[in-house]
């Protein structure tokens, strides 16, 4: 019997918008221009890709030979372009109305680029939720890739996934692909030749069964080893080649194979992501457990076949575990709300920006996700504070006082129309968010240190390794790119807020009732203590009473600044430059102190009433990526202590541009 097998072969291509210029760059020179150059000279490879909206765009304006040689690809068969979310969103996190439209806003683009309107459409990691298949099916979309692990947890098992399968939500239908694991696991680390006798072993001779792989392109010369692997010792062309001289396989489109082919029948997925996504998800507790659990069976040799059973997180756990995430994300859904409620109205303008607070690289943690690099957090954070001021301008906010992330303490703004400051009435009494409109950045755009999963690789001092004569996946390295010690990985007992008090000596913040709010004010009552905090123009004030005798007073100040530890971030104090946001300083008796911010193109000022003590240091925290463990500098974080006695003290921040 003459065996044969289709290879749909398809490859994922994404940069977060906001990513450093450099880093684009390096991965166009390194993957994207090599990747494509290497495929364009064998024109029966065929294959299937799939760019975000926000990385196309961007090749296009710097790189737009090779966006050139992907067109003449499109023209001539050899590429079939995949849709999904313009600027990547998880589908199932945002409002049905921005599914759609972020679904044809990539789908126009494509068209416009290359003549060529998707049929098939990416999954932003693969998060499969049944809410979504309406969206998809009503957008033109007519399949998706999601992995053969969301089958096997429906009740399927290996030898059935040879082709695609169809699912429905409410009488809306949609086809699904099924991801091979074991060839992700496979292109490229494995070598070439051992990859295509992979893939003939698969072919069954009972009619023509399907193969399918679709990953991130950026396996294929972004991560660890694989740019001298791939383009150096030629993986890549030896894999075309070896494909395309089998007499097993056919390299085939997505969308010529199911012209083709009948469904293999209904199937409905469970809520899912690939498997180390449902890891990363847990909380770092549980997911010891899991990874003890996975290790166990593996031991025993049950694990393949009870892998289904041992499911582990889903990816929304991400905006319930980190409250940053959750509170951007509910300030996504307010900004998205008023887009809404605008109608016609709405500028093209809100509606771009809207799409990019959807991103998904912020909201989320693992070896990929971006919730750790400030760069990504300020990207979001910049457009929903562009966003809400153009809102503002359309149509005034009525609403200063909501529990907007549900986590049972109502949020009150304070807006002066140039500055934002959003208190929290949880008994802290600090600011969780403070916005400059001209600069659209959020000051408190920080995160806390918190115990993760990974932590106990860090205190184990594993180190990665492969067999074999292949390259190991980023899933499987150990890396350190910076020292990492005990006190790095010590959890903060509080959040990294502004403006959080305490009395001198005594461990645990001072506990504040809100006594009462307005539009631009709010006061707040502690043992023996007045708290006053305001808004006007660009100038946040925040008062303090005391009656009777003090210790001393101390408030901490934790600062989002775009420069980092970078070179343009910088300290001024008494007309002195001391130093730049990285280093650690203590002032004795100041009354103003100034930090600086090239990439910013402002500066913030605190001021205070009377004389007093600062320390300044470095925020950071210890996070996972494919390159390694790494130490992120966060926030500036200040402390400013009050001497002893009775007091009265008013400090205020200003942020201004900068001048020249």
């Amino acid at each position: 019997m003459n065996r044969k097998i289709s290879l749909l072969f398809g490859v994922h291509a994404h940069q977060p918008a906001g990513n450093f210029e450099q880093v684009l760059n390096d991965a166009h020179a390194r993957c994207y221009k090599l990747f494509i150059e290497t495929v364009y000279r064998y024109p029966d490879f065929r294959l299937s890709v799939h760019f975000s909206g926000w990385l196309l765009g961007y090749l296009l304006k710097h790189f737009p030979e090779d966006v050139a040689k992907l067109r003449e690809m499109v023209a001539r068969g050899q590429v079939e372009m995949f849709g999904g979310g313009d600027t990547e969103p998880v589908l199932a996190s945002i409002p049905e109305r921005d599914r759609r439209s972020q679904l044809v806003a990539l789908s126009d683009r494509l068209e416009a680029a290359f003549g060529q309107r998707p049929r098939g459409a990416w999954l932003t990691e693969r998060v499969w939720e049944s809410s979504v298949a309406p969206c998809l099916a009503d957008s033109g979309i007519e399949y998706v890739t999601v992995d053969d692990y969301h089958f096997l947890c429906a009740g399927k098992n290996s030898a059935e996934l040879t082709g695609y399968f169809t699912t429905e939500e409410g009488g809306a239908a949609l086809d699904l692909f099924p991801i091979s694991e074991a060839l992700r696991y496979r292109f490229p680390f494995s070598p070439a030749p051992d990859a295509v006798r992979y893939v003939e072993s698969l072919a069954t001779g009972e009619g023509m069964v399907a193969a399918v792989y679709f990953d991130d392109i950026e396996k294929f010369g972004i991560w660890p080893e694989t740019h001298e692997w791939v383009y150096g010792k030629k993986w890549l062309e030896q894999f075309i080649e070896g494909v395309l001289a089998s007499p097993t396989i056919r390299m085939e489109h997505f969308r010529d194979y199911h012209a083709r082919q009948r469904t293999h029948g209904v199937v409905y997925l469970p809520t899912t992501s690939y498997i180390e996504m449902n890891e990363w998800s847990l909380p770092p507790q549980q997911a010891h457990d899991w990874a003890d659990l996975v290790a166990q069976e593996k031991a025993a040799n049950r694990y393949e076949s009870r892998k289904p059973f041992i499911r582990g997180g889903i990816w929304r756990n991400f905006i319930s575990r980190y409250a940053e995430s959750n509170w951007m994300h509910k300030r996504m859904l307010q900004v998205s709300g008023r887009v809404a409620a605008l109608g016609r109205n709405a500028k093209p303008r809100m509606r771009e920006l809207l799409h990019l607070t959807q991103s998904n690289d912020a909201y989320w943690h693992g070896l990929f996700g971006g919730i750790y690099l400030p760069h990504l957090r300020r990207s979001v954070w910049s457009a929903i504070v562009e966003l809400e001021a153009l809102l503002d301008k359309a149509s005034p906010r009525r609403e200063t006082a909501l529990d907007l992330d549900l986590d049972g303490h109502d949020e009150i703004f304070l807006n002066s129309g140039k500055l934002q400051a959003v208190v929290r009435d949880d008994g802290l009494g600090a600011i969780h968010e403070l916005d400059f409109y001209a600069l659209h950045q959020n000051f408190g755009d920080t995160l806390v240190r918190r115990v993760e999963h990974y932590y106990r690789k860090i205190r184990e001092g594993g180190q990665g390794g492969h067999s074999g004569d292949g390259i190991p996946s980023a899933h499987n390295r150990v890396n350190f790119k910076h020292p990492v010690f005990p006190e790095d990985l010590t959890p903060d007992a509080y959040p990294r807020a502004m403006f959080v008090d305490r009395i001198k000596d005594q461990p645990q913040p001072i506990h504040y009732a809100l006594r009462k709010a307005s539009a631009n004010a709010v006061e707040l009552t502690g043992p023996g203590l007045t708290k006053r905090i305001s808004v006007k123009g660009n100038t946040l004030t925040v008062e303090y009473r005391r009656d009777g005798e003090s210790a001393g007073f101390e408030t901490e100040i934790n600062l989002a600044m775009p420069s980092c530890d970078g070179f343009f971030g910088r300290y001024v104090v008494n007309g002195e430059i001391p130093g730049g946001f990285g280093q650690a300083f203590n002032w004795e008796s100041i009354r103003s102190l100034t930090l600086e911010d090239g990439v910013l193109g402002g500066k913030v000022t605190i001021s205070t009433t009377e004389p007093v003590s600062v320390g300044a240091a470095p925020h950071k925290t210890v996070s996972q990526s494919e390159d390694g463990f790494e130490k992120i500098m966060q926030a500036v974080y200040l402390r400013i202590h009050a001497p002893a006695g009775n007091f009265s003290v008013k400090l205020q921040i200003t942020v201004e541009p900068l001048s020249g």
